[in-house]
């Protein structure tokens, strides 16, 4: 084993990038809240992902204390967003985004 893999900064970078990439699209494309749910939780690992990065980049734990409050905030919202769901969908039999204007005026 002469050439060992070496995982650079700019490896964890890119990868958030297209989490963060798949996220934002699924987000804007999508009509149904439980895939736009998940596709909010895929932004928020990658920017999870590039916390935890540069925190080992430059030596700190300063990310990897703040990535844990942005998993903790992930948790609240899905648990919220679900809730909200689950609700909407007793009420209308639906769980499409252009269907949901019961908090409209």
């Amino acid at each position: 084993m002469d050439a060992m893999l070496h995982i650079s900064t700019l490896h964890y970078l890119v990868l958030g990038a297209a989490l963060f990439l798949l996220g934002v699209i699924g987000v804007l494309t999508r009509r149904n809240v439980v895939v736009v749910l998940m596709s909010i939780e895929l932004i928020l690992n990658a920017v999870n992902l590039n916390l935890v990065a540069f925190s080992r980049y430059w030596g700190g734990l300063h990310g990897q204390v703040f990535a844990i409050f942005v998993i903790t905030d992930a948790a609240a919202e899905a648990a919220v967003g679900l809730g909200i769901l689950i609700a909407f969908f007793r009420n209308k039999e639906t769980v499409n985004v252009d269907e949901v204007n019961l908090l409209k005026w």
